[in-house]
């Protein structure tokens, strides 16, 4: 029988429906080539989940800085995915930390160590993620349909998310690249794809270039001071509570939700600290990676819920709300990383009772205001699963809970968020705006302010228990 002779039972598809006899007959490469194949996709993942984290916390765009947390945990995610198949494939010990090629790694590095963020973007963009892109429709093109399926269905997934990074990038070079940016890039380009073509490509398939591998950037020093562009304008201010008026029985539940929205959108703070941890922890299974930079994408998301939160409610919160970065200045330039990751569990094991998250829950319910119940409803599940990722984490590491606890409370106590000397330094005011953005939205409402609601405002000492109370972790 000639092979364009057999059917499958009453034409049925055959082979599952993963593809035709043809493509299930024709040659592909072997697992050796493969694996080498696929550890480069893991390079390349790896290697820009690593740029995502590291300019995260210093990119003073708040929409860059957003979309670098979820390109890091997508990138996470996919260089896990990676390391999984290839620990499938006949491939003991793994050999994942072992550089691909110099001219590889030396690619990767110019892009990390970009001078600016036009560069980078660039870098990002418009080379390593278009040259994986070809290198994953590659592999997915010219692997066996049958045997290689895991692969192959690896590829289809990662090559979503791919096309979802590029056009985020597109729109972002777009907005923020001049044609004299493209010039000052020239150089730098010229420097990739002569690094690119060294390697062979990003998956090794072409024949490497001659010539001695060279840098163009210089090594770039990780940078953990937090930055905000000019829509943050009053960074240091911390004149407004808003936990004592969620907590004050007295206030509306209504007017609470702005409050609530002020605090999502707070939480800008927390991937600029915990990339920092990511960034400077080391020795540590891929897994912890992928959960860490799972809930700094989260906390990202917290951000933004409370970002539509404002616009829903017809709220310009650019004009009427003062969103600091002290608490993740504090700890980024105060604690080491193990530090920062006890005040983080800590902090929010506060979350956890009837007090924290089931109360803003609740409360958002009893304002009226469905999408305040939407978002405090799934903040409260995202929290439930980051206490779960501190106890795989961290109070493993600790050995005990208790002692978790009490460490994260004695590294808290140590960090100082100085109140007046914000102040004495010309840093900020700490104006009370909550009236201004009360008054707003009670003209958007057609609601006539409440004038208790309107005073609303807190007298502070700087004393660490006002502090502590004042600005912990957004959650």
């Amino acid at each position: 029988m000639k092979p364009s002779e057999y059917r499958s039972y009453r034409d049925l598809p055959p082979l599952a429906g993963v593809g035709t006899l043809a493509e299930g007959m024709r040659l592909g490469p072997g697992i050796d080539e493969c694996v080498q194949k696929l550890k480069r996709h893991h390079w390349a993942f790896r290697h820009l989940h690593e740029i995502f984290i590291k300019r995260l916390t210093a990119e003073p765009a708040y929409e860059l800085k957003m979309g670098f947390s979820l390109h890091a945990y997508y990138c996470a995610e996919h260089a896990a995915a990676w390391r999984k198949r290839v620990a499938e494939m006949r491939e003991p010990p793994l050999g994942l930390d072992v550089v691909p090629h110099e001219a590889l790694e030396a690619f990767f590095d110019e892009i990390l160590n970009a001078p600016d963020i036009e560069s980078l973007l660039l870098g990002v963009y418009e080379h390593a993620l278009p040259s994986l892109q070809a290198a994953l429709k590659n592999h997915f093109e010219t692997t066996n349909v049958l045997v290689d399926h895991p692969s192959r269905r690896i590829c289809r997934f990662a090559l979503i998310e791919v096309e979802e990074m590029l056009a985020f990038g597109q729109r972002a070079i777009s907005a923020m690249v001049d044609a004299p940016s493209r010039t000052r890039f020239a150089p730098q380009k010229t420097a990739l794809d002569r690094l690119l073509s060294q390697a062979g490509g990003l998956d090794g398939t072409g024949q490497p270039a001659a010539g001695p591998i060279q840098r163009h950037n210089p090594p770039r020093p990780y940078d953990s001071t937090p930055r905000r562009d000019e829509r943050f304008p009053d960074p240091y201010n911390m004149g407004v509570h808003a936990e004592k008026f969620l907590y004050e029985p007295s206030m509306p539940d209504d007017a609470k939700t702005l409050m609530m929205f002020y605090k999502r959108l707070r939480e800008i703070d927390v991937p600029e600290m915990m990339a920092s941890i990511i960034a400077e922890t080391k020795d540590k299974p891929w897994a912890y990676t992928v959960d860490m930079t799972r809930q700094l994408w989260d906390e990202a998301r917290h951000a933004m819920m409370g970002e539509v939160g404002f616009v829903r409610a017809g709220i310009d919160w650019q004009k009427f709300v003062r969103i600091n970065f002290t608490w993740s200045l504090a700890l980024n330039s105060q604690l080491t990383p193990r530090e920062r990751h006890a005040v983080l569990y800590f902090i929010e094991q506060g979350l956890m009772p009837k007090t924290g998250k089931r109360y803003e829950w609740e409360v958002g319910k009893a304002s009226g205001d469905p999408f305040a119940a939407l978002i405090q409803d799934f903040d409260w599940a995202d929290e439930v699963l980051h206490a779960r990722i501190g106890r795989d984490w961290y109070v493993k590491e600790m050995g005990d809970p208790r002692r978790a606890v009490d460490y994260g409370d004695e590294c808290w106590s140590r960090v100082l968020i100085d109140w007046q000397s914000y102040v004495e330094k010309g840093l900020t005011a700490h104006r009370n705006w909550w009236p201004d953005l009360y008054r707003e939205w009670c003209l958007v409402h057609r609601k006539t302010p409440r004038q208790d609601v309107l005073a609303f405002s807190e007298n502070y000492s700087g004393s660490r228990a006002d502090l502590a109370e004042l600005n912990p972790v957004s959650g």
